[in-house]
């Protein structure tokens, strides 16, 4: 999601499935069964209790690079549960958010919050759209780390009416899977929840958050952070620090179906240590570094919520029709973005260190019916000042995320690899 003012937003990842999904359609992409998510091995290796299998197959839409985990959903202290596949892993928001028509096994039994006199709901903003729906509870359960009571936010189960009263309206209105390009989405970003100070704290008019008596005339309301949808990692003592993402390489025209581990917590166990030879980048709360990419100073993140990189080059050609949105060279090219510690002060990054980002052709790419693919990318359009490192980063590569603690006087967030 992008981010402006303070509020969570994801850098293009709306945009890139919307735009992606009609050219998996156009182009004749895709086959095969809808893939699952989260069992199994990462290159024959098991998960330990601290892991998730990460997969990047066909999922619920035929969108490439979407990177899926499973997880399982719990009425609070109780064992009606449900298992549900295809969630997308994303390093760049914070908090679970699930489609309704995905979780139906076990929703009634999800307890709602409620604020000021209502029941609570959220406005999540994306790049071309927003999504809406309750913030419930429940015990949530990725790989075998248990994260109880998590406020979570369900999407779509309230009525499309309470949107516009509530003047959440803005953009594509995104309810379902087939919307989202996945069953859900699993925001383990570096913040510890999805708003912080921003929603907890007057004006009310800054928030995301809604109370809506009898589920109509929503308000914007504040919340207190315990309140808001949560990062699950924090709750997963003791390897509650961050996460590791672990992705295997992958050829120049891609795979069908790929799989890497997702791992919870930093030096808390044998597995999950940093190396001292990582290239370690201090992030803002957001997960932001510095960068400069063609002269210029930009903000830069690490997204694997992102099915492409997603940069602004007026010497790459698009593509046309529904890929307009993509580059489609003639040859492969590379386009070079140095990074450094975040640093709002001073802009760009002119001693960091350089990375380079692979453009293969979008078109031709999405027509050989791989869902993996490591140069995959697009444009921004005039609106876009940032560099967004999406899926293709992760490929070949093990990124760390630190989680913000300066709130409970711990570390800075960061992102290594």
């Amino acid at each position: 999601m992008l981010r402006t003012h303070s509020k969570l937003f994801r850098a293009l990842r709306a945009l890139g499935v919307a735009t992606l999904a009609a050219l998996v359609a156009a182009c004749g992409g895709g086959g095969g069964d809808s893939g699952g998510s989260g069992g199994g091995s990462a290159g024959g290796v098991q998960p330990a209790a601290n892991q998730a299998v990460v997969t990047v197959a066909r999922g619920v839409e035929g969108v490439a690079n979407i990177p899926t985990v499973s997880v399982t959903l719990c009425a609070p202290g109780s064992s009606t549960c449900q298992t549900v596949d295809n969630i997308q892993v994303d390093t760049e928001s914070f908090g679970l958010r699930l489609a309704s028509s995905a979780a139906s096994q076990v929703l009634s039994a999800l307890p709602k919050a409620t604020a000021a006199g209502g029941q609570l709901a959220e406005c999540t903003a994306f790049a071309d759209g927003f999504t809406w729906g309750s913030i419930r509870t429940a015990d949530v359960t990725i790989g075998k780390e248990t994260a109880s009571s998590l406020p979570i936010q369900i999407v779509g189960d309230m009525p499309q009416s309470a949107v516009a009263t509530g003047g959440c309206s803005t953009g594509t209105l995104e309810l379902t899977p087939a919307d989202l390009g996945a069953n859900g989405i699993l925001g383990v970003g570096v913040a510890p929840t999805d708003c912080g100070a921003t929603c907890a704290t007057a004006p009310a008019g800054n928030s995301n958050y809604y109370a809506c008596p009898n589920g109509s005339n929503c308000v914007q309301t504040l919340v207190a952070e315990a309140q808001q949808v949560t990062n699950p990692v924090v709750k997963f003592a003791p390897d509650n620090n961050g996460v590791i993402l672990s992705m295997p390489s992958i050829g120049p025209s891609g795979q069908s179906t790929v799989s890497g581990m997702l791992t919870f917590g930093i030096n808390t166990r044998s597995n999950n240590g940093l190396p001292t030879t990582v290239l370690k980048l201090m992030t803002n709360a957001f997960g932001d570094v510095n960068a400069t990419f063609n002269g210029s100073a930009l903000p830069a993140f690490f997204d694997s919520g992102s099915n492409a990189y997603f940069f602004t080059d007026n010497t790459l050609p698009n593509c046309t029709g529904n890929a307009s949105s993509f580059y489609c060279p003639t040859s492969t090219a590379t386009r070079a973005v140095t990074v450094a510690n975040y640093n709002g002060s001073s802009p760009g990054a002119p001693s960091g260190s350089a990375l380079s980002m692979s453009v293969g052709n979008a078109s031709s790419l999405l027509a050989n019916g791989n869902y993996a693919l490591n140069d995959l990318a697009g444009s921004l359009g005039g609106g876009g000042s940032f560099i967004d490192l999406g899926m293709p980063f992760f490929y070949g590569k093990t990124v760390y995320y630190g989680m913000d603690q300066t709130g409970s006087g711990g570390a800075s967030p960061f992102v290594a690899f």
